[in-house]
């Protein structure tokens, strides 16, 4: 049987990315995957963004906290400029399809190809035995988030590069299982230039998360202004001034996460910043990144405060989001069922 190539698959273009619903969005979020967001939308191809609460709950979740952080999400997406009339903006569980679509992955995945997963091992550690079978199965929902929808295109981190290739390699499996060449597409990777990695404000060699314990690693979403200069100021950093190049850097994890920081914030490349600050301290050059900081997020901030406080308009969007992707999805799933050879 031929090997399916990307170009047998002659259907729409689709974008499909997503955040999982567990933490405090942070700055990182903002830079690495919001900003990207309201960027796709301007391309010609229509984006389902969802939020993850399915994967959320491969670890233990206050049911409470789940339904607020769902709404969360949701309103960090309206706040940062994404359009509900253009994109699809749905909870990941309103829409059954996807659970439907990763069992029939469960049986096409291979288990040898889940063992290669990096991400379980991190995220198990040395509780393999404790975690749940959800969360060794989850980069298979991972596929069928993406084909449920026959999505072409997906902004991808380093960190799921790994995950992309897997749902490559079982739509691929299942186009040639099951003798339909191009019935689903093999995902491309979108890339818009270097996601900005944004590091915790307490440790310049670990990236700024949701779980760590202190909350001055991050600067979240919904901080106020005095906060976020607090935290700002608070950040890790060293006593030498700014270099003027970035190899001056290389040394200096904290100092360069700030300057990063700072690149990203203003649409600068980080040559532009240390051309500015330049043989400065970060006793100069921190007040100006709070200052920043604060005039880029208080917008996003006030917006999300708005929606939190109005949660009917924001499960208005939510409802419409997902009937709108259930009527993409459902036939995907019926003709998936039919291919594999279910009763109907």
């Amino acid at each position: 049987m031929t090997e399916p190539t990307p170009a047998d698959y002659t259907g729409p273009r689709r974008i499909l990315s997503g955040i999982q619903a567990s933490g405090a969005l942070h700055l990182g979020n903002y830079l690495g995957a919001l900003k990207r967001f309201v960027a796709l939308q301007e391309q010609d191809a229509p984006c389902f963004l969802f939020v993850a609460d399915l994967h959320a709950i491969t670890v233990w979740q206050d049911p409470a906290v789940l339904t607020a952080q769902t709404r969360e999400i949701a309103a960090a997406y309206l706040a940062s400029g994404l359009d509900p009339k253009r994109s699809v903006i749905f909870p990941q569980s309103a829409v059954p399809a996807h659970a439907e679509l990763a069992w029939i992955f469960n049986c096409v995945a291979r288990l040898g190809w889940l063992d290669r997963m990096t991400q379980f091992k991190e995220k198990s550690g040395k509780h393999k035995e404790r975690s749940s079978v959800g969360l060794y199965t989850y980069p298979v929902l991972q596929a069928a988030d993406i084909l449920v929808y026959k999505a072409t295109g997906v902004p991808t981190g380093e960190d799921q590069k790994q995950h992309l290739e897997l749902t490559r390699d079982i739509a691929a499996k299942f186009n040639n299982d099951f003798g339909v060449p191009g019935f689903f597409p093999l995902p491309e990777p979108l890339t818009q230039g270097p996601a900005p990695r944004v590091m915790s404000l307490r440790d310049g060699a670990a990236k700024m998360s949701k779980s760590d314990p202190s909350d001055q690693s991050r600067i979240n979403l919904m901080d106020d202004a005095d906060t976020i200069a607090a935290k700002v100021r608070k950040a890790k950093t060293d006593p030498e001034p700014l270099p003027e190049t970035l190899e001056g850097l290389d040394a200096r994890p904290e100092a360069r996460n700030l300057v990063a920081i700072y690149a990203a914030l203003a649409d600068l490349s980080r040559e532009q910043v240390l051309a500015q600050f330049a043989g400065q301290g970060f006793g100069a050059f921190k007040p100006r990144l709070a200052e920043l900081a604060v005039e880029s997020l208080a917008p996003v901030t006030a917006e999300m405060r708005r929606l939190m406080a109005a949660p009917d308009e924001i499960d208005r969007v939510l409802r419409d989001g997902a009937e709108r992707a259930a009527e993409i999805a459902d036939p995907i799933v019926a003709e998936t069922k039919r291919i594999v050879g279910f009763w109907r």
